[in-house]
């Protein structure tokens, strides 16, 4: 439950934070976290808050298309810099430090974009409770002097996702997102035909009316997560054979449902 008053405690000092920054390039992915951190920052700085979404075979294509139309409703110039991933020998290696990498690769792309705009900081969208997982990414942003202002406002998620409703932003309710090759183990080969499939059977999933949903890539196995509630609708023998049919048509030898259901991390 929501404290409505230290959220809104929060935002003010969210506003303090950004209006000291003067102008700010916002790592945009039209996420819950990112859209509200442009949208703070675009009624904070105006046209001085700029959004960047990075493009790259690590993004659903779903994803650029909501992020456009984010930036849109919210007012902002969005930037999109298309990326191809194959070309970093370090984050091909596919070791636990691959989000380091790609990060490091991203924010040398985003510094670039900060001078020829003349803009004074990059913000991402990290939260309080990112602070909690296992993420690499973090310690490349802290090295290249990347702010994450949520964390220092202290905000929180569910907070997020409460001042974002009360902005009437349509992202409050939508469900985390992550890269898709946090769908492939550690140390297996990363290949264009692996996310494609990931991309394809998480699309068909996704117009099947699940909300939150993973395909992860075990080799000749696909094994789906969706949220614990949405676990039930595969009693649907139907709808099992449907999805089996279509990720089987897809590359996957055999299909399974992760009983455990979503999870943050369970590739960790």
């Amino acid at each position: 439950m929501v404290d409505k008053k230290i959220a809104y405690e929060k935002l003010e000092r969210l506003k303090k934070i950004i209006e000291g920054y003067k102008s700010v390039l916002v790592a945009f992915s039209g996420g819950v976290d990112s859209t509200f951190l442009l949208k703070v920052s675009f009624d904070v700085l105006g046209d001085k808050a700029v959004a960047v979404f990075s493009s790259s075979v690590l993004s659903p294509q779903r994803e650029k298309e909501d992020a456009a139309k984010l930036a849109k409703e919210i007012g902002a110039r969005l930037i999109v810099i298309d990326r191809d991933i194959f070309t970093n020998d370090d984050f091909m290696k596919n070791d636990r430090l691959r989000c380091y990498y790609c990060k490091k690769d991203l924010i040398k792309k985003l510094k670039i974009f900060k001078e020829e705009l003349n803009l004074n900081e990059i913000v991402e969208g990290s939260n309080i409770d990112d602070l909690q997982d296992f993420r690499p990414g973090r310690k490349a942003l802290e090295e290249e002097g990347i702010k994450s202002p949520l964390v220092e406002a202290g905000l929180t998620k569910e907070e997020i996702r409460y001042l974002s409703k009360e902005f009437g932003l349509s992202t409050y309710q939508k469900p985390s997102a992550a890269c898709l090759v946090t769908r492939i183990p550690y140390d297996d080969e990363i290949t264009l035909e692996k996310l494609q499939m990931i991309e394809k059977a998480e699309d068909f999933l996704v117009q099947k009316g699940f909300s939150q949903v993973r395909v992860r890539h075990h080799g000749a196995v696909a094994r789906i997560e969706v949220a614990k509630e949405e676990l039930s609708r595969f009693f649907d023998l139907e709808l099992i054979d449907e999805v089996s049919n279509v990720l089987k048509s897809l590359g996957f030898k055999y299909v399974t449902l992760d009983l455990c259901g979503y999870r943050t991390g369970s590739m960790n």
